[in-house]
């Protein structure tokens, strides 16, 4: 038995390795303020929240874990299963009600998700008919940094300077949207069959939250944040 505190966090009727507060890995809901000072709400977070009220009260679910168990926070990092087998985060995601947010040390069922979420964007389901979540271009990211984004373009340039690779989006890496992956990073990157400096002339899909570094950057952590689909 569960209570849902948001569309992607709900605590359980009891603890399980030390805690009762569970993170639905994988995925980020439209957020509440949760008491959080001068936060304001996103759109479709009551609406998201409720969906995953529907599907999970009253109901026993089973955790299962495909990396990290907790986070910073105490929370535990989990999928969950129904025991009719539904897979809860990927019924969120068909419905629209989360988009996919992965993590280094967490990557099970990524390409799974991402799949779902696709389609749920293409078909404009739920969060994906709102101005708030859409698919930004690189050209256009101003007033974002700070923020958690999923962005299209085609890199221009892509080559590693001392430790660090970058994926330059237009001639100027000075302005430019800007992907950052460290030497540590890209050895998960090689496991998969993937260089990052193949890449150029690509045009690509990468999520992540926009740091200012001259430009806009996101600094990708793991593969699964970058999609290629002029494939």
């Amino acid at each position: 038995m569960v209570t849902v505190v948001d569309g992607d966090t709900v605590l359980l009727d009891r603890q399980l390795q030390g805690s009762a507060q569970v993170r639905l890995v994988g995925i980020q809901a439209p957020k509440l303020p949760l008491g959080r000072k001068n936060f304001s709400k996103w759109p479709l977070a009551d609406r998201s929240r409720l969906a995953l009220e529907k599907r999970l009260l009253g109901q026993t679910v089973n955790l299962k874990f495909g990396g990290r168990r907790i986070d910073r926070h105490g929370r535990l990092l989990a999928h969950l299963y129904l025991d009719n087998g539904d897979w809860v985060q990927g019924e969120m995601l068909r419905d629209g009600m989360a988009r996919v947010y992965s993590f280094a040390d967490n990557r099970a069922l990524i390409g799974q998700m991402l799949a779902l979420e696709g389609a749920a964007r293409q078909a404009r389901r739920g969060i994906w008919a709102e101005p708030f979540y859409r698919v930004r271009n690189a050209d256009s990211l101003e007033g974002l940094f700070g923020t958690f984004q999923v962005i299209e373009g085609t890199v221009r340039d892509a080559q590693t300077v001392r430790k660090m690779t970058y994926l330059n989006f237009s001639d100027d890496w000075r302005t430019d949207f800007t992907i950052s992956i460290t030497r540590r990073a890209l050895k998960s990157f090689a496991a998969l069959g993937l260089d990052p400096l193949t890449l150029k002339g690509r045009k690509v899909r990468v999520r992540g939250w926009i740091k200012k570094r001259n430009g806009p950057l996101i600094e990708a952590s793991h593969p699964e944040q970058i999609e290629i689909i002029d494939k």
